[in-house]
């Protein structure tokens, strides 16, 4: 039988904790499905897709001894490159020179990618190898964004291994001002339309009245905006 993907994380060690939690019997089922399973060892459209909407990213390393880190990783959307099913790549920026993930990599080159969806509340796990590679004008200029006010220096590689989307449990949904904007257009554009309504309110109403009426107003156009806020995310998996 072929290994699963998922051993990739489901160790020993893990296997026994889930088998004394009572939770090995479905991750086992779930193994027997392979790649028609939540796991896959290859990049496919879907999680292609789901990369390149994505802004920044959690890198994991260790050094030899196991010692871990993790360090995050932004640009502009789209910054981390799917260069074929098998490979992800971005343009590694000046930082503040400490250099711990490129130590790491160069005597343990295991390392984890871990993205985030915040306002669709979704994410995926991605294992692999990694390697930084430095004077390769070529590869640099395939990856770097030309806009981007950073400047590059190298390029780390992925090596894909084995990925998965991970449930929504817990993740509290968050905003760029990018995806806010148009939530808060439409608020001011409903907010001028109610100041010029609570404006001939006050005008028609007598003194005593106009103000309870007009906060009811505004109360009740205003809401139905922030109902409307994406809460897309109800399952584990990529869509």
């Amino acid at each position: 039988m072929k290994q699963p993907i998922s051993d990739v994380a489901f160790t020993p060690a893990v296997k026994a904790a889930q088998e004394n939690r009572g939770s090995r019997a479905s991750y086992a089922k779930m193994e027997r499905r392979g790649n028609l399973g939540p796991w896959q060892d290859a990049v496919t459209p879907q999680l292609a897709e789901f990369i390149a909407e994505r802004d920044s990213l959690y890198l994991g390393t260790a050094s030899a001894d196991g010692q871990p880190y993790i360090q995050h990783r932004g640009g502009p959307r789209g910054f981390l490159k799917v260069v074929d099913e098998l490979t992800l790549a971005f343009a590694d920026y000046v930082g503040n020179a400490q250099y711990i993930s490129l130590g790491n990599v160069s005597e343990n080159n295991k390392a984890f990618i871990f993205l985030m969806d915040y306002p669709n509340r979704r994410r995926v796990k991605i294992w692999g190898t990694a390697e930084f590679v430095e004077d390769n004008p070529d590869l640099l200029a395939k990856v770097a964004d030309p806009d981007y006010k950073a400047r590059p220096e190298r390029v780390l590689v992925f090596h894909v291994k084995a990925w998965s989307p991970n449930c929504n449990q817990y993740i509290t949904p968050r905003f760029t001002p990018e995806e806010m904007a148009p939530t808060i257009q439409e608020l001011q554009q409903r907010i001028a339309e109610l100041e010029e309504q609570n404006a001939t309110l006050r005008k028609e109403l007598p003194e005593g009245l106009a103000g309870p009426l007009v906060k009811e107003a505004s109360a009740r156009n205003v809401a139905p905006i922030f109902a409307e806020m994406p809460t897309k995310g109800a399952d584990c998996a990529l869509s």
